[in-house]
């Protein structure tokens, strides 16, 4: 099978994206980010979003980008798995975004109108929870969709992770319709990442610091994967682990180019000016299973973070919410992405940023007005936008 060349590439990607996001209004979603602050930003209820505390945010705070994760012992918690567009900014975007992806599956769901009123009620409670008490507040029963995810996390292994992956287990990466063959010099300048010294004490210290043992880069190739990230530079990277006895392992490494942010960043933030740099350290704020694995790295001129794939990492998929597990995954989902928000503030902090949300609860609706008058501007936003984007890009497919 021909590799693209890397022009190739880019215009396979791109159309590949606009395809992917034409495949549902939930994909829509996931996949246009920048839209998403272009159309708050030019909502009626814009200037009423109170300013919540300058915290690190997820930035792009949908269904997708929750699931578990396994930190360097191997214990799995549900937290936040993708911090490519995390800035210091305002956390009621976080809210406002996951709000906006709960209400896009409800309504690939099927389900009525109030249903959606029910699910920001719950997700409102479920953030305030954490606010309340972010170590043992109440997280609400979790729900079915996460914890069959859970359970698959933590049945998984080395193999698990290579057939999903690499769709083998022998250590070699099959070059096909997601992995490409590497053009001209990148393999030698991945080479030369995994060279470094402190790039090596990470991956060895993620399988147990052993000072007899050492690495070596077996496989690499060009990785098609994600959404709004298809376009950007990424790489998929097999590690050899050898001891002293000549025995080995293997470690499958993610590398994903770091660009600007698209979420709106806090006046006076005092961020990383490097954007693989600002990744790491909004992971650590937010998802520290996670942050602890990562790391940013430079391939000549364009600045990527590295991270060790576990086999435990998994996404959170939603392809049908029933009314009474939708209420369930909104509470305890907020509650997720409102306890790593709440990690990073002080007791008065969280406190007052509580008070705030208990405000503007005016009508039927026990949430925000705010909160539910953004949601179904965006959710009618998007629904337009996502026709129109069938129009352009599907028809024409």
């Amino acid at each position: 099978m021909k590799m693209p060349t890397v022009a190739e590439r880019l215009a396979i990607l791109d159309s590949n994206r606009t395809l992917k996001m034409a495949r549902s209004a939930h994909a829509y979603v996931r996949g246009n980010t920048a839209k998403f602050y272009d159309w708050l930003a030019a909502s009626p209820v814009a200037r009423r979003v109170p300013e919540g505390p300058a915290v690190w945010i997820c930035g792009d705070c949908h269904l997708g980008n929750l699931g578990p994760l396994a930190n360097g012992e191997g214990r799995v918690e549900i937290q936040i798995r993708d911090l490519d567009q995390a800035v210091i900014g305002n956390p009621a975007h976080d809210l406002i975004r996951l709000g906006l992806s709960l209400a896009t599956a409800a309504r690939s769901s099927d389900l009525p109108g109030v249903a959606t009123a029910h699910m920001i009620e719950e997700m409102v409670e479920g953030y305030a929870a954490a606010m309340g008490d972010p170590t043992s507040g109440d997280a609400g029963p979790e729900p079915d969709a996460v914890r069959s995810v859970r359970r698959k996390a933590l049945s998984r292994g080395w193999q698990h992770l290579a057939r999903a992956r690499l769709e083998a287990v022998e250590p070699r990466i099959p070059l096909g319709k997601r992995f490409w063959a590497l053009a001209g010099d990148e393999r030698a300048a991945l080479k030369h990442v995994f060279d470094d010294p402190a790039v090596a004490r990470l991956v060895l210290s993620l399988d147990g610091e052993k000072t007899d043992r050492s690495i070596r880069m077996v496989d690499a190739a060009y990785w098609m994967k994600g959404c709004s990230s298809l376009g950007l530079h990424r790489y998929a990277v097999l590690l050899g682990l050898k001891n002293g006895k000549g025995r080995s392992g293997y470690a499958l490494i993610d590398l994903k180019e770091a660009v600007a942010p698209v979420a709106p960043v806090r006046a006076g933030a005092g961020m990383p000016a490097d954007n693989a740099e600002r990744v790491v350290a909004a992971a650590c704020a937010l998802s520290p299973h996670l942050g602890r694995r990562m790391m940013p790295v430079k391939m000549g001129d364009r600045s990527l973070f590295i991270r060790e794939l576990a086999p435990q990492d998994l996404k959170l998929e939603v392809d049908q919410f029933s009314e009474a597990q939708a209420a369930k995954a909104a509470h305890y989902l907020a509650f997720v992405v409102g306890k790593a928000h709440a990690r990073q503030m002080d007791d008065a902090t969280r406190a007052a940023w509580r008070d705030v949300l208990e405000t503007d609860r005016r009508g039927s609706i026990h949430a925000p007005n705010w909160l539910w008058e953004s949601v179904v501007s965006l959710a009618g936003s998007h629904e337009a936008g996502y026709l129109e984007h069938c129009r352009r890009y599907a028809l024409a497919a």
